[in-house]
């Protein structure tokens, strides 16, 4: 630890700067099940702009790294202290600043969880798109810092098409502006967009401008249905797509995360509904808005034709309950042992390929791999559950992924890419997919974008490890 260091920070934000070696040990990990090797030099809790601005300076003039950190829900590892940086928390920045109805928009601190803006906007008939499954515990600002999509992107889009405008302090302390408050807005580089999805590595985002959007009239609609296997599910998945049906929601949840979420919730999650078979998956879709019952007509037509006979509901409560079940994905395999949590995207036509990768490389492997989708756009969470390794035992110190998992997760990537996919769809690269960026990228872009950085953060102290190796 450099004392220089710490005493200028303390002397600048006094007791919003913390060494407690307890407190350092809990932010060496995320939720992506990746536990830091090393140990961050100092946490500091900031409370408003200029504290963010000051830790800033100070990191310049001291040349060590800072790692921006939210609600440390990420699940690439891109938050977790490590390498004696200062993790710079903006959790305590949660205020909702202004709420403008007549607009359609907001302007948030970074700290403000997902759920309290979607909640504060619907008293105003309005709700905020980015719907990732830990929209109850994740911040506006960790969606921004990875591009989050979710459960509703596929009809409404991802954190970027929800973004306005940013307010960002960048590396030297400077405050940079960025976008606008109007729907229409072209002048210069999209800068906005180039920082949404860069995962602190150019600046810290200390405010947005985020757009909101009216709640669709006439309610929702849900349609459930179990399939013989995950590949006949992504079959039906990509049906529904192809015959231009555009639902809110389209998840699916293979056998073995469908197993992990019954045995989380019990069965009073899932009433109403057949009890599945062994090796069951199933598809969830939803549609709102005025034509949402004869959309879910359509889509269970679809299903009908493939061979399925689904489940139709119109109670709203019904349909929440049930994306509730998605929601629990994550709970339910952390309450069985550690999980090492990833996320490929592929074209939509190709996820039952991708499934069948999955299991393939699950069984050569000898390991558990429950997966679920955001089947409306191709988005794939497999989940590699460690074996013996019980709950909470990430939080020891030298914990370290096996190199079976790895190199399991290694013939994972490549499968996507094959496919014509990304090694990422919304939970970003982070420190654990840093070493496959060039694969995807090329050299010729992957040149460019550390160009890109080094314009923005030209000591490189920006997180530093993350996205870039």
């Amino acid at each position: 630890m450099d004392p220089n260091i710490v005493a200028e920070l303390r002397a600048a934000l006094g007791d919003a700067v913390i060494v407690d070696p307890a407190r350092l040990q809990a932010i060496r990990t995320d939720r992506s099940g990746w536990w830091s090797s090393s140990a961050p030099l100092v946490l500091v809790e900031a409370r408003g702009v200029a504290e963010v601005q000051a830790v800033m300076r100070i990191a310049t003039r001291h040349r060590v790294g800072v790692i921006p950190r939210g609600a440390g829900t990420g699940l690439a590892g891109g938050a977790a202290g490590r390498d004696g940086a200062i993790v710079l928390s903006v959790a305590s920045m949660n205020r909702i600043l202004e709420l403008s109805p007549d607009d359609e928009l907001a302007v948030v601190e970074p700290g403000v969880l997902n759920d309290e803006l979607s909640t504060a906007a619907r008293e105003h008939g309005l709700f905020f798109a980015p719907d990732p499954a830990s929209k109850a515990i994740s911040s506006i600002g960790g969606n921004i810092a990875t591009n989050a999509g979710g459960l509703l992107c596929a009809k409404y889009g991802v954190t970027r098409e929800a973004v306005l405008g940013l307010t960002v302090v960048l590396p030297d302390g400077e405050l940079l502006r960025t976008g606008h408050r109007t729907v229409k807005g072209v002048t210069g580089y999209d800068l906005t967009a180039l920082l949404v999805g860069s995962e602190g590595t150019l600046g810290v985002v200390v405010e947005a401008t985020v757009r909101l959007l009216p709640i669709a009239p006439g309610g929702t609609a849900t349609v459930a249905a179990f399939f013989e296997d995950v590949a006949a599910a992504a079959r039906a998945a990509a049906a529904i797509t192809a015959s231009r049906l555009r639902p809110a929601v389209m998840e699916i949840i293979d056998a073995s995360a469908l197993a992990a979420i019954r045995a989380y919730l019990g069965p009073a999650a899932f009433e109403g509904l057949p009890l599945p078979s062994p090796g069951q998956a199933f598809l969830l879709v939803q549609s709102d808005g005025r034509d949402a019952r004869l959309a879910a007509e359509a889509i269970a037509e679809v299903v009908r034709a493939e061979g399925v006979e689904p489940q139709i509901s119109l109670d709203e409560r019904t349909g929440e309950r049930l994306l509730a079940v998605r929601r629990a994905f994550h709970a339910a395999l952390a309450a069985r042992g550690e999980v090492l949590i990833e996320d490929v995207c592929v074209p939509r036509s190709r996820m039952r390929e991708m499934f069948e990768a999955i299991d393939g490389i699950a069984r050569r492997y000898g390991v558990e791999i429950p997966t679920v989708a955001h089947a409306g756009d191709g988005n794939l969470h497999p989940n590699f559950v460690i074996p013996g390794v019980p709950v909470g035992a990430a939080l020891e110190p030298g914990f370290a992924v096996p190199d079976a998992i790895w190199s399991a997760a290694d013939e994972l990537f490549h499968a996507a890419l094959a496919l014509g996919g990304t090694l990422t769809g919304e939970h970003g690269v982070g420190v654990l997919k840093n070493r496959w960026l060039g694969e995807e990228l090329g050299t010729t872009s992957l040149e460019l974008q550390r160009r890109l950085k080094a314009v923005f953060d030209p000591l490189g102290i920006m997180n530093p490890g993350a996205v870039f190796r």
